[in-house]
């Protein structure tokens, strides 16, 4: 059933089979005093939706907490409380590859997205909020060029940059110019105020009344498709240079960008899964990427939010140092 939640621990030498016949669903691997060495726990810590343990690991498959025991009481309160949603994102992460086509990935993506838009658990969450608002502004984002390189801001520092519709075009203009002018050799992605991006905004949820709708406006104003186009192009010279509030989208697209620089204080962090979602900006394909499916089913499913270092460490970010301001 959706709400399951399996526990694995690797310890052990009776841990369960799984047929391939069938999909496996949520499962977490409990490694307590470090991971074991056995060709049994190997298949398990590629299996598992992620791994837990109280040791510090470089393997991308595993995520060193402080408690394991409240890790596993927190996850199973999450996935009990968004079942439906949790085991699409972990189907989505699990169709995804490292290496597969981006927009395979993102029609993936909104599709599961476009299913939960649909589902129960985003209806309820969206009846508790309140009227739905557009945000209108004619300068959400701010381009400026200086001989090769282009800046493309978000401009909504009031809000810590909530990526709202009017952001998404902003940010497609400034992609789309990038793309098309070949003398363009760096573009830089930054945000005023206090967060480079804090994520959607969520008084813009629920606008489309057509799941069917909101997967084409997706797929065919993506600006995750752009980014990857440009990052192909110009490698390190796409850079983002992110603070503050790292959440959802902004964190997602981010991702893409062939150098992602934090400042120190940055907090990163894939909520969607509070809202009966699961990332929908590109993250199923741009997190994966560098960081694994297993420790971006670790952010989605616990909520936990990662610092600077740590994402240092994991490899979603390149550098943490103090950028420059946004021009």
């Amino acid at each position: 059933m959706p709400g399951d939640l399996m526990i694995v621990d690797l310890a052990d030498p009776a841990v369960p089979t799984v047929g391939e016949w069938s999909l496996p669903g949520v499962m977490v691997g409990v490694c307590r005093g470090g991971v074991p060495r056995s060709d049994s726990a190997d298949r398990w810590l590629d299996l598992s939706s992620f791994t837990v343990t109280d040791t510090a690991s470089d393997d991308r498959r595993v995520v060193q907490v402080s408690d394991i025991d409240e890790t596993i009481a927190l996850l199973s309160d999450r996935v009990a409380s968004r079942p439906v949603a949790a085991a699409i994102c972990d189907d989505v992460l699990r169709a995804g590859s490292a290496a597969g086509s981006t927009a395979g990935g993102l029609i993936t993506e909104s599709l599961a997205y476009s299913t939960l838009q649909a589902g129960a658990e985003f209806g309820g969450w969206l009846a508790a909020q309140g009227p739905r608002r557009r945000h209108e502004q004619d300068d959400a984002v701010l381009l400026s060029r200086d001989g090769l390189a282009m800046d493309i801001t978000f401009n909504r520092p009031d809000r810590h940059n909530a990526f709202s519709n009017a952001l998404r075009a902003g940010l497609i203009d400034g992609l789309t110019v990038a793309l098309a002018d070949p003398s363009v050799e760096s573009v830089r992605l930054s945000g005023r105020g206090r967060s480079f991006c804090s994520g959607g905004d969520l008084s813009e949820f629920g606008m489309f009344s057509d799941p069917a709708d909101a997967h084409l406006a997706r797929t065919r104003h993506s600006p995750a498709l752009l980014l990857d186009a440009l990052t192909r192009r110009l490698g390190a010279g796409c850079r983002a240079d992110v603070h503050g509030a790292v959440l959802g989208s902004g964190m997602e697209m981010a991702a893409y960008c062939g150098v992602v620089a934090a400042h120190p204080d940055t907090v990163f962090g894939l909520p969607e899964l509070d809202l009966g979602l699961v990332p929908g900006a590109g993250g199923t394909v741009s997190v994966p990427r560098r960081i694994g499916r297993w420790r971006t089913a670790y952010l989605v499913l616990t909520g936990h939010r990662i610092d600077a270092a740590t994402a240092l460490r994991w490899g979603l970010v390149d550098e943490v140092n103090e950028p420059a301001p946004p021009s």
